[in-house]
């Protein structure tokens, strides 16, 4: 771990404690003494981890924990605390931590519990991005940022689309091999209640074509059109 973990403990002797175990593992820190000024540290920097105490001055950490999960911060958390009622464990993963450990603990355990979950969150952020991310052939569509990408001869560049092209482009794209349909193609690219013309469909896909390549999309006489499934 090469980040930097903040560690939120109002405690002296134990803040100072868990930073000078994580420096003495090789893991950067910075120490909030309060629920404000975790805050504030938050707002500020981007952390690996947080370690929580839950009874800060001014500002509890329930209130940090939530206030981060609000506003969509996935920062891992780790809660250090005393409070060892089934309640409060429950309350504390119901907000969104990742780990609960009781005091007083052992370095050791909650270097362990910084691992496991560190690792958890490594192998859900790329099963995330990887299925995110449609391929098949030349063609690349990344289903978060809406870009699409064709390589060819090891040169790849992003492709331009309207967004009903994005939209049926997706639609094959999650089905390969599958013939979609017109009504079907029409159900996902016309979701404002417009009623498409007769060959609107026609149209996009040959827009795409001449984006993409004439082979990117294929035509199944009288049932619809599809993309071929990746060669394994």
């Amino acid at each position: 771990m090469t980040e930097t973990v903040l560690v939120v403990e109002d405690d002296l002797m134990i803040g100072a404690a868990v930073c000078e175990a994580l420096k003495e593992a090789g893991i950067e820190s910075h120490w909030a003494k309060s629920g404000w000024e975790a805050t504030g540290f938050l707002s500020q920097e981007r952390f690996a981890l947080v370690l929580l105490d839950l009874g800060l001055p001014g500002r509890d950490g329930m209130s940090v924990l939530k206030d981060m999960r609000g506003k969509g911060d996935l920062t891992p958390v780790i809660i250090l605390t005393a409070r060892d009622g089934l309640d409060d464990r429950l309350a504390g993963l119901d907000a969104g931590a990742d780990d609960y450990v009781l005091k007083p603990f052992h370095m050791s355990e909650v270097l362990a519990r910084m691992r496991a979950v560190l690792r958890r969150r490594s192998g859900a952020s790329a099963q995330t991005a990887a299925s995110r991310v449609l391929t098949n052939g030349e063609l690349t569509l990344d289903t978060e940022t809406k870009v699409v990408t064709v390589t060819r001869e090891g040169e790849k560049r992003e492709v331009a689309l309207s967004r009903r092209e994005y939209d049926l482009l997706e639609a094959l794209l999650t089905r390969p091999g599958a013939i979609l349909s017109r009504s079907a193609l029409e159900e996902r690219v016309y979701t404002d209640g417009e009623l498409p013309e007769s060959n609107a469909i026609e149209f996009i896909i040959h827009g795409l074509r001449r984006k993409l390549g004439a082979s990117a999309i294929g035509n199944v006489r009288g049932l619809g059109w599809m993309v071929q499934r990746p060669r394994s």
